[in-house]
């Protein structure tokens, strides 16, 4: 029977190569699905604001544990096709949204403190968002594939838009804590309870409703029947006690008669020093 030291012995004589594929594919093979070093991570450095519908990220704090992070992208890029697709739905979607915010923070801080907005990452010829700068799934990939090519399509949430965080102010807030499969579907209404809740980004006041461009850029998402909703002023019905205090409000978003307009949307870092 082949014993431990046995196959310790026999990882000894393979080439690097084939060492670095044993180690990959043993860290597939035992994936957290609690995602315990990065929960660890976001609850250190991301802190709520008083109001607790947004939140603030300490990059500083995340570069000081740079090496810590490169383990917890290393775990992420060692997963394999094969493993994904092995997972439930749910824990599909906590391993994507979880790798969409780390590698977000990552991004920042190819350049922080050097940086006021992710956008200056980009270009005229590609934004940040199109940067092949890591590896998912055994594919170079960039954020917009994990957006725009899976998590949009394939699950049909759009409490996503929620939940995976672009480092700007007008961004929903990035939770303190890792997404994980047994809390995936609270932690989603959570961060649209908080989000619609949040007066600089959505609001009802003097008889009209003020939203974010989300709503207006990921129009069709809200609108695909998830929860009962064929078109956004179902979602603003469903979520109006955190809309406006007011019953009169709440009644007249709830009957769908409110004029929609949409708020700037601020790209300025979500930096907790700054």
């Amino acid at each position: 029977m082949t014993t431990r030291r046995h196959a310790l012995m026999a990882m000894a004589v393979l080439p690097a190569s084939g060492w670095l594929q044993c180690a990959s594919a043993q860290a597939a093979t035992h994936h957290d699905h609690a995602y315990t070093r990065w929960d660890s991570m976001l609850k250190k450095h991301v802190k709520w604001l008083p109001d607790n519908h947004q939140s603030r990220v300490a990059y500083a704090g995340f570069q000081a544990d740079r090496e810590e992070l490169k383990a917890v992208l290393g775990a992420l890029s060692a997963v394999t096709q094969a493993s994904f697709d092995a997972w439930s739905r749910e824990q599909q979607m906590a391993f994507l949204i979880n790798a969409y915010n780390a590698f977000t923070i990552e991004l920042v801080l190819t350049r922080y403190p050097d940086l006021r907005s992710i956008k200056d990452l980009g270009s005229f010829v590609q934004s940040a968002w199109k940067k092949k700068f890591f590896s998912l799934l055994g594919e170079p990939r960039h954020l917009d594939w994990i957006e725009h090519e899976q998590l949009r399509p394939r699950y049909a949430d759009p409490r996503v838009h929620t939940a995976i965080v672009c480092a700007s102010i007008g961004c929903p807030a990035l939770r303190p804590e890792a997404f994980t499969a047994p809390r995936l579907d609270a932690q989603l209404e959570d961060g649209m309870t908080r989000f619609l809740g949040d007066r600089t980004r959505n609001r009802y006041q003097n008889g009209q409703l003020e939203v974010s461009q989300i709503f207006k850029w990921f129009r069709e998402d809200f609108e695909k029947g998830h929860k009962g909703f064929r078109t956004v002023q179902d979602v603003f019905a469903r979520y109006a006690s955190q809309l406006t205090p007011l019953p009169e409000g709440q009644a007249a978003l709830k009957a769908k008669t409110v004029p929609i307009g949409y708020l700037g949307y601020d790209w300025a870092l979500n930096d907790l020093g700054r």
